[in-house]
């Protein structure tokens, strides 16, 4: 067995030894703690890039799918494109995000890369609070998956469902202190079955974090501002299906915005809501409409100007 190819089966035999680190919070161990997984922390903690596998494309080249687990539940994190939030070999902008929002976002976006790749790696590479973490991408054969439905069993009625269509009406530019009216139209064929009761929470959302800094780190603030839930996309969302919905959430930016409601249920068609900035520049936003199984997905920019001074 050649070099690498042990390397390979090591990174594999030790995929759940991943999923543990990834439920551990930042540098738990650090503290000794006989229990770190009971902490849950606001602020103050890492951000680990995961690789979820790749797939073909109808052009017959590949795209390898990526993910993040934001250690914080409250905190968003901000790491611009650069020598902290790059991708190797290659161009280091790969349309990654560089707002990333708390807990875990599963499959956020692909990367394309040609058929003819054969095994060589594309790693991301990502580091926060002077930690670097990396996802190591490559085409293990086990780790193709559907594109459409990574991995979900289905069933007589998902077969016959559809991806909703999303159209997006958005201002290009804003003037602070004015927020933004966000308007969406949505297009669907009413599957899956949206779940009867009222929603429930994703398993591990139950309990609220506990603010407790570790003992080699700053006092970790108070006061962070609350991020909101992104329905079962997200880190806080809820177990679905729920019914058709469109999430919004920053992409790039120099700062979170505030989204009123971050998940707002279809009506008739339709969902509005608006965004808050605190600081000027240019953002890309993101509004993803949401069956419960399948996705639509638009990317807009908008310029946010200071306000106008007399």
């Amino acid at each position: 067995m050649n070099t690498q190819l042990s390397y390979r089966w090591r990174v594999v035999f030790c995929a759940g030894a991943l999923l543990l680190t990834l439920a551990t919070p930042y540098r738990a161990d650090a503290q000794g703690n006989p229990d770190p997984f009971g902490f849950k922390f606001n602020s103050g903690q890492g951000l680990q890039p995961i690789f979820e596998g790749w797939a073909y494309n109808a052009d017959g080249s590949l795209s390898m799918y990526f993910g993040y687990l934001n250690r914080n539940y409250v905190e968003t994190l901000l790491v611009p494109v650069g020598p902290d939030n790059k991708f190797e070999p290659g161009a280091a902008d790969r349309g990654q995000p560089t707002v990333f929002n708390a807990r875990i976002h599963r499959k956020e976006f692909s990367v394309k890369i040609p058929k003819d790749w054969g095994n060589k790696e594309l790693v991301w590479s990502v580091t926060v609070h002077g930690v670097t973490e990396k996802a190591v991408g490559w085409l293990q054969p086990e780790w193709q998956i559907d594109p459409i439905y990574a991995g979900k069993t289905r069933n007589a009625e998902s077969l016959k469902n559809t991806p909703p269509s999303l159209a997006v009406t958005v201002p290009s530019t804003l003037t602070l202190p004015n927020q933004l009216s966000l308007a969406a139209t949505v297009q669907d064929d009413g599957l899956p079955t949206p779940r009867k009761g009222p929603p429930r929470r994703a398993v591990g959302q139950e309990t609220p974090p506990t603010l407790k800094p570790l003992p080699d780190q700053p006092e970790i603030p108070v006061n962070v501002p609350a991020v909101a839930g992104r329905g079962r996309q997200g880190g806080g969302g809820l177990a679905g299906p729920q019914g058709l919905v469109v999430n919004w959430l920053v992409w790039r930016g120099p700062a979170a915005v505030t989204f009123d409601p971050a998940t707002i249920p279809v009506k008739d068609g339709k969902a509005i809501g608006t965004a808050t900035f605190t600081k000027p520049g240019t953002y890309v936003l993101r509004a993803r409409a949401n069956d419960g199984e399948l996705t639509d997905e638009q990317e807009f920019t908008i310029v946010v100007n200071g306000p106008t001074r007399h």
